[in-house]
């Protein structure tokens, strides 16, 4: 009766320490994921809610984040009003200042609770997370996810638990006629991969060593070790696709822990840094980035514990330009994280604007400056003599379609630019279109000596193409052409290349540095030295 009373006894343990570590193990995974989405919720949105509740803003990005993520966000201000909500009217909210992980979050740096929310109608976990900037909490930033689904599983488990202790009750008058030493022996293997279990061993199975119903429960135990390892590794989805939301942000990301090695890098981070994430984590931070203002950034920030922002620019090292935020991360004395934001193409537009106002103001200037000249010459005395009056009028004249040319050219690039500009297309010989605008130049190659040859295939097909502005392209590389070769020959040529006609211009002049070929299309660029 007493091995009866013990078995059961430990069959009873094992039920209640499994399931107890069931649920510690799966709410340990919960609140860690929720506490990292929160973190990453704040750091995104601490600008928008320094400057206090933007008119929708965080309403918005709290159901952005909501999709993104699958759970609820709820974007909390330091006085406890509710500044977005997801799943909810915002301005209906209670205030949530007094709400258990609102007040462990501002107390201790973040907070959990469990507790049946009625707003969605099911018992949910909370996480939250204070969120800094400037060395002070603007708000706080909580995300929730229900408990249904690990509610469920551990109802299976307990009924699992429940079916095999009723079966092994019913079963334990048996017991009495079984050797001790096999009974023993499988308790005791039982026991030990429940340990493995709890230690975190998802894999800790039991082989079972008899046919009869210790091997049944060890089969049984199998089974529900199974089934916890379903449920941890959905845990652990969840936090994969965390990452990679982190994946495909445009955002670079870096964290260090506090030895300052590298634990995580996105893509987006390692592109602009210039290297892999394989070749960066777990080296030194140092080792990884050049640069040595980033790495002051950084240093500054281990050291007083503050945020620090910088500019910085990689040139002429590596054209990148990107603003970094190093802020340090609560839980582990200094832990960092870098977040990196892509300026090199601002930076590049910022170039190629300033470059193309300083082109058209220079090409404005010359027919000013004549018209200008020409004005003066006239006060001057010029209208008293009829023909020279007439000569200067009429280069004023000149000058004047000049600078419409140039207003009407400017105008047209800009119904181009704004997809304005509709094209009168036709079917058209390839001849039609490069013959014209070649022989219009000519007299200007002759008169810099250049030889100008044209050279059709005799297979070319009709082509669908507007007419006048196809020969305004090719008079625009031919004159360039013209213009940039001091001696020599210009060669225009036409081809089928398949289902295709390709018309090119080739000159013997000096070219274009090969450092500015990848920009040859960008609008307005200019090469700088030859062309």
């Amino acid at each position: 009766m007493l091995i009866e009373l013990a078995v059961l006894v430990v069959m009873v343990a094992l039920a209640l320490v499994l399931s107890a570590a069931v649920r510690r193990t799966c709410l340990a995974h919960l609140e860690e994921q929720l506490l990292a989405k929160a973190r990453l919720i704040g750091d995104a949105l601490a600008p928008a809610m320094a400057s206090g509740p933007p008119d929708g803003f965080l309403d918005a990005e709290a159901h952005r984040y909501a999709a993104l993520l699958d759970a609820r966000v709820t974007l909390i201000g330091p006085d406890g009003t509710v500044w977005g909500e997801s799943h909810e009217d915002r301005m209906r909210m209670e205030n949530h200042l007094d709400r258990p992980e609102v007040r462990q979050a501002l107390a201790e740096g973040q907070g959990t609770s469990v507790r049946f929310s009625h707003t969605v109608g099911y018992e949910m976990m909370y996480g939250a997370v204070p969120v800094e900037a400037d060395g002070r909490v603007v708000g706080i930033a909580r995300v929730a996810l229900p408990l249904r689904q690990i509610q469920a599983n551990m109802v299976r488990l307990q009924w699992t638990v429940g079916l095999v202790t009723v079966i092994f009750v019913g079963l334990i008058g048996a017991l009495v006629f079984l050797r001790l030493s096999p009974t023993i022996g499988a308790i005791r293997d039982l026991s030990d991969a429940l340990a493995r279990l709890t230690a975190g061993d998802l894999d800790a199975r039991v082989l079972p060593r008899t046919n009869d119903e210790l091997g049944d429960l060890a089969r049984a135990y199998n089974r529900m070790a199974g089934r916890l390892r379903e449920t941890i590794l959905a845990l652990r989805e969840e936090q994969a696709r965390l990452s990679g939301i982190l994946s495909r942000m445009t955002d670079g990301v870096l964290i260090t822990d506090g030895e300052g090695r590298v634990r995580l890098i996105n893509p987006a981070a390692a592109r602009m840094l210039g290297t892999s994430p394989e070749e960066v984590l777990g080296r030194s931070f140092v080792q990884v980035v050049w640069d040595h203002r980033l790495v002051e950034l950084w240093e500054e920030c281990r050291e007083r514990g503050e945020e620090r922002v910088g500019l910085i620019d990689l040139a002429p090292r590596r054209p990148v330009v990107f603003h970094a935020i190093v802020t340090p991360l609560e839980g582990e004395e200094g832990a960092v994280m870098v977040l990196l934001q892509d300026l090199t193409r601002v930076r590049e537009l910022e170039t190629v604007r300033r470059d193309f106002v300083a082109n058209v103001s220079h090409e404005l200037r010359t027919p000013l400056a004549t018209l200008k000249a020409l004005v003066e010459t006239l006060q001057e005395g010029a209208l008293e003599d009829p023909q020279a009056a007439r000569r200067f009028l009429e280069q004023v004249e000149g000058e004047v379609d000049r600078l419409d040319r140039l207003v009407g050219e400017l105008l047209e690039l800009a119904r181009i630019e704004s997809g304005r500009a509709p094209l009168q297309m036709a079917r058209v010989a390839v001849a039609e279109v490069v013959v014209p605008p070649v022989e219009g130049l000519r007299p200007l190659a002759q008169r810099k000596g250049l030889s100008l040859t044209v050279h059709l295939s005799p297979d070319l097909p009709l082509i669908l193409a507007d007419v006048d502005r196809m020969r305004r392209v090719v008079a625009n590389l031919v004159h360039n052409a013209i213009q940039f070769t001091p001696c020599g020959e210009v060669t225009v040529r036409a081809e089928r290349v398949g289902d295709e006609v390709v018309i090119s211009v080739r000159d013997t002049g000096v070219g274009i540095p090969p450092e500015d070929l990848p920009r040859v299309f960008e609008r307005f660029y200019k090469a700088r030295g030859s062309r």
